[in-house]
């Protein structure tokens, strides 16, 4: 088989089952709580609703409610611990070893996950075994490293300044194949769900990554030029030792080596900054944190909400619902692109911030079908602070310090999206019976504290403009070679 360069399928694949698989399994665990705490199969039928203005049925809705949201919460903490850890290692160690070293594992994890889902579907054994796979899907790595792989395969094709836009225009796509697919594979969701029931969408989302393994293995040509490890023909002599020592290419490092060698980079980052850079830096990923944890929240209790009352969604409704989603990562794309021409950084991370505020405030008091599917258009910028604090982050460092920083982004990233759906899944539970729309004012009340921080970061004009001419400055210092000069003569 012809080898390629090409990682948009791996992406593509990946993007359209987990995000098939997501509304899946949190649909699947409500159904079967429900049929655990009532005692009766699901009401599936078009004249009969789960929603039901009998007490004793409200109550059982809001209790079930509870359960799925503590069950989410066990599920992402399996999954987010030992994730941290191994998708730290796979990226790193792929910087030697290659750039399949952080996308065959995450491919298998979820592979595994998916076949976990379907025996315990097809035939119905305890939930708890779900639990048991969300570990072994982290211990593999999870999304963040298959994603880094990915970002990180595009950067090795693409290397060299003449290679700089179309680096860039393959990250963008590789964005818009994770937003478009979603609401793609969600749609396609529910309809199959009323088809076929679960055992077999589950089954689908494990044959399409079985699918995306062929490619890796079958059809991807590795980004990354190894070293081949060369043959040893005779034992080098005492006496050859010292010139062997000079003329050989250095050792490749070790797992363990590569992985000290980033964290020693990401703190380097920040000891041998100026004040005021270490400032502007921790103002920025504070406020990213702040903005991931509110919009990652918010959206990750979505699906509970719609199946809420009095909103009572089908499974083609959710869909529907996910798809129209697709909207927000458009708008978000075009508004990037659009703002970015005439407002500075900071104010169109503020503008986004605004729309996550918005769209969730609106939520947490939509109680009809149509204004559901509305709340999407005040968020349609909500997803625009990601890119552009990126883009921020980057412009405060120079060009040998950048995979330090897009490390340490990484790490805080990761950690802020796990934080998210802990915090907003316990949250929920213990709302659902007073006020389902709490979360919600959370999240919008959240978004306030990234815009108080790019707030101060104005203020003190910390912006990323003020870094240029240091930044420049001290890079044209670092290229610059140093004369050279002969070592004294030693007449012994």
């Amino acid at each position: 088989m012809k080898r390629v360069y090409l990682i948009e399928p791996v992406v593509a694949l990946y993007a359209f089952a987990m995000f098939m698989t997501y509304p899946l399994l949190q649909q699947f665990v409500y159904r079967r709580l429900w049929q655990d705490l009532t005692g009766s199969p699901f009401p599936s039928s078009p004249n009969v609703s789960h929603c039901s203005n009998n007490y004793s049925n409200q109550s059982i809705h809001k209790r079930v409610q509870m359960e799925a949201s503590l069950f989410f919460l066990q599920s992402e903490l399996c999954f987010l611990f030992p994730s941290l850890i191994i998708s730290l290692l796979l990226v790193s160690y792929s910087d030697h070893s290659g750039r399949k070293a952080a996308i065959v594992p995450p491919l298998v994890g979820d592979l595994l996950f998916g076949l976990s889902y379907f025996i315990v579907s097809y035939l119905s054994l305890n939930l708890r075994y779900l639990l048991l796979a969300a570990f072994l899907t982290g211990f593999l790595g999870g999304p963040a490293s298959l994603l880094g792989g990915c970002f990180a395969y595009v950067a090795d094709c693409c290397s060299g300044k003449e290679k700089a836009g179309e680096k860039m225009v393959r990250m963008a796509g590789l964005d818009m194949l994770l937003g478009v697919l979603s609401g793609l594979a969600s749609l396609c969701t529910g309809f199959f769900i009323s088809a076929t029931g679960f055992s077999w969408p589950f089954l689908t989302a494990a044959l399409l990554h079985l699918l995306n393994l062929f490619y890796v293995f079958g059809a991807l040509q590795e980004s990354m030029v190894l070293p081949d490890p060369q043959p040893v023909l005779s034992p080098p002599s005492p006496s050859s030792s010292s010139s062997l020592s000079t003329d050989t290419e250095p050792p490749r490092l070790s797992q363990k080596q590569a992985v000290m060698s980033q964290l020693q980079g990401v703190y380097l980052l920040f000891a041998t900054s100026t004040r005021r850079r270490k400032l502007a830096l921790g103002l920025n990923l504070a406020a990213f944190t702040f903005y991931k944890v509110a919009n990652v929240g918010g959206f990750s209790i979505f699906i509970l909400y719609e199946l809420n009352t009095p909103l009572c969604w089908d499974e083609v409704f959710v869909g529907y619902g996910s798809a129209f989603s697709t909207a927000i990562f458009l708008g978000s794309f075009a508004g990037v692109w659009l703002l970015s021409r005439c407002l500075r950084d900071p104010h169109i991370v503020l503008i986004g911030l605004i729309s996550v505020a918005a769209g969730f405030i609106m939520t947490a008091f939509a109680k009809t079908t149509l204004l559901m599917f509305l709340v999407r258009l005040p968020l349609l910028l909500s997803i625009m602070p990601t890119p552009v604090f990126r883009s921020m982050m980057s412009k405060l460092v120079t060009s040998s310090e950048q995979g330090a920083m897009f490390a340490c982004v990484s790490f805080v990233e990761m950690l802020s999206m796990g934080l998210a759906y802990t915090i907003f899944s316990s949250i929920y539970a213990a709302t659902v019976y007073w006020f389902s729309g709490f979360s919600f004012l959370l999240a919008a009340g959240l978004s306030l504290v990234p815009a108080a921080l790019i707030g101060a970061l104005l203020f003190f004009h910390l912006d990323v403009d003020d870094e240029t001419s240091y930044l420049t400055s001290n890079e044209e210092t670092e290229s610059q070679p140093e004369s050279f000069q002969l070592p004294p003569w030693d007449p012994s």
